[in-house]
């Protein structure tokens, strides 16, 4: 697929006059069961979901800023099991018609600048960028340990980076690139993937 026919063309996302509007968890589970069946997508988007309100909470945001953060991760690639082709049109369109803060649809629409054309300003755009790739990565890595998780190592995941054989759908540029744009250095980005990410 070109990354031309993946770019939103558009730079604006919902309005400010919705900001504040969420979705409760029930609801955003509830979309996601109705748009993803395949077991490893709904692993991916609990583990990002969880992974950016952990961050938000270390970053001493409030418990409805964390909200707002997990809504982001949880639901950043809803649609592409069904739209692949229009991934993420329609879950940004979703989003607007049920009025939901901008700041949420923004960050779900610059994920992956190079293939949206949306670039990552706050810091929420920013991690989710950030931690999208990684998290799959490192749940690759533990479905691979004997022990998952428990004793898991910064070198271990740095290791499987560098053999791009190992999870070859995860892009490493993005990766590198997520980093330097959140100014967050790669081992510590990997650490808080290791010690927050969900087994599930």
């Amino acid at each position: 697929m070109g990354f031309d026919r993946m770019k939103l063309n558009r730079s604006v996302f919902g309005s400010q006059a919705n900001r504040g509007n969420i979705l409760a968890t029930e609801e955003a589970k509830s979309l996601l069961a109705d748009w993803v069946t395949n077991p490893k997508l709904i692993v991916h988007k609990q583990q990002v979901g969880h992974l950016m309100r952990m961050f938000a909470k270390a970053s001493g945001y409030s418990e409805s800023d964390q909200h707002r953060w997990y809504l982001a991760g949880l639901l950043h690639d809803a649609d592409w099991e069904k739209w692949p082709d229009t991934h993420c049109r329609k879950i940004i369109e979703e989003l607007e018609s049920r009025n939901i803060d901008p700041e949420i649809i923004r960050a779900i629409a610059s994920h992956g600048p190079k293939y949206f054309g949306v670039e990552p300003e706050t810091e929420m755009d920013k991690m989710l960028y950030a931690f999208d790739e990684l998290s799959g990565l490192t749940h690759a890595y533990s479905l691979m340990r004997p022990e998952g998780y428990k004793g898991m190592e910064v070198k271990g995941v740095k290791k499987r980076l560098k053999d791009k054989t190992f999870a070859a759908q995860v892009s490493r540029e993005d990766i590198a690139d997520a980093c330097e744009r959140a100014g967050i250095q790669l081992e510590e980005l990997i650490k808080f993937v290791i010690n927050h990410q969900i087994d599930a």
